[in-house]
């Protein structure tokens, strides 16, 4: 499968560094470089990709979200090199909240991406539906994602066991820009 020309269509948005491309199924092989990459993944190691067809169900996915509610997960170039140097967005997630998500490749790490895909991922959910909390769902063990979650202006909400990670020891943190009913805190832990 060929990458997805950067010029083709031209991305859905951008902040002042990336380009922010809505996800299409030739993206799947840039993609799969970074979702089966076990050193993104040693915070969560049993949710690594090993195969293509996962990464195909991923992207699935993210264009049903970004049909079903206007805002989902970009696929995120650098707008310098074209390249694909990882993925996020916000996703609306049991109706409830939004979920920023994202990963980088390794390559990308500490250049503040993170920081700068995510405040303008919160800006295009609050302008999609305002009165909607925006959560991070962050492993404990993957201090990083918090800094970036507090750098974006959220507290945590919520710590307890990580109910569907494979150790036991596991601890799940909430991070939300406001505070979370219980019906909005349980949609964060689904």
């Amino acid at each position: 499968m060929a990458a997805a020309d950067p010029d083709a269509d031209g991305p859905e948005d951008r902040t002042q560094r990336l380009d922010l491309y809505k996800p299409v199924v030739e993206d799947a092989v840039e993609l799969h470089a970074i979702l089966s990459d076990a050193r993104l993944w040693t915070h969560y190691p049993t949710k690594r990709y090993t195969t293509m067809s996962q990464t195909a169900a991923a992207l699935e996915r993210w264009i049903a979200g970004w049909h079903a509610d206007g805002l989902g997960t970009w696929v995120v170039r650098e707008r310098v090199s074209g390249n694909v140097v990882g993925y996020g967005g916000c996703s609306l997630q049991g109706s409830k909240v939004w979920n920023l998500g994202y990963r980088f490749a390794v390559e990308a790490h500490g250049r503040g991406f993170a920081t700068d895909l995510g405040k303008h991922a919160m800006q295009r959910a609050h302008a999609r539906r305002p009165q909607t909390p925006i959560i991070a769902s962050i492993v404990e063990h993957n201090p990083a994602s918090a800094a970036v979650a507090v750098k974006l202006g959220m507290h945590q909400v919520h710590r307890g066991p990580d109910a569907d990670n494979p150790a036991p020891s596991a601890i799940r943190l909430i991070y939300a820009d406001a505070p979370l009913s219980e019906e909005e805190l349980a949609a964060a832990l689904r």
